[in-house]
C-alpha cells in the first residue's frame, strides 16, 4: 500500500486501511448490534483517524494525541465486547485487535516524539 501522503504519518494511513477492513465486518454484525455496537465502532475509529490528521497539521499535537488515544481505548474495549457477545469470530477479533495495538503504539511513539522536541 502506497500513503497517500508520505509527509504524514504512518498512524493516517495504518487507521484508514483499518476503516477499510473493519467497515465491511460491522455491516455482517446481526441487526441488533449493527446499529449500537456497531456503529459505535466505527465513529470511534473515524474519531481516532480525524484526531491524528488533526494533530498531523497541527503545531501542538498533544490535545490531539491525547484525544486519540483516548478514543482508540474505548475502541478496543467495544471490540472485545463483540468478541465476548459471539458478534464476531476469533480469527477476526485477534486481526482487528493487532491492527489496533499497533496504531496504539505508533500514536503512542509520536506523542512521545512531541514531549521528547
Amino acid at each position: 500500500m502506497q500513503p497517500t501522503n508520505p509527509n504524514l504519518p504512518r498512524v493516517i494511513d495504518d487507521c484508514h486501511e483499518l476503516l477499510k477492513w473493519l467497515i465491511p465486518v460491522l455491516d455482517k454484525f446481526p441487526r441488533a448490534r449493527r446499529f449500537t455496537l456497531g456503529e459505535r465502532l466505527e465513529s470511534g475509529l473515524l474519531a481516532v483517524l480525524e484526531e491524528c490528521i488533526d494533530a498531523a497539521y497541527s503545531k501542538h499535537k498533544q490535545p490531539q494525541l491525547q484525544a486519540a488515544n483516548r478514543r482508540l481505548s474505548s475502541v478496543r474495549h467495544l471490540w472485545r465486547l463483540a468478541y465476548e457477545l459471539r458478534v464476531i469470530p476469533q480469527n477476526r477479533y485477534f486481526y482487528g485487535s493487532e491492527r489496533l495495538v499497533d496504531i496504539g503504539t505508533q500514536i503512542g511513539a509520536w506523542q512521545k516524539s512531541q514531549a521528547a522536541g
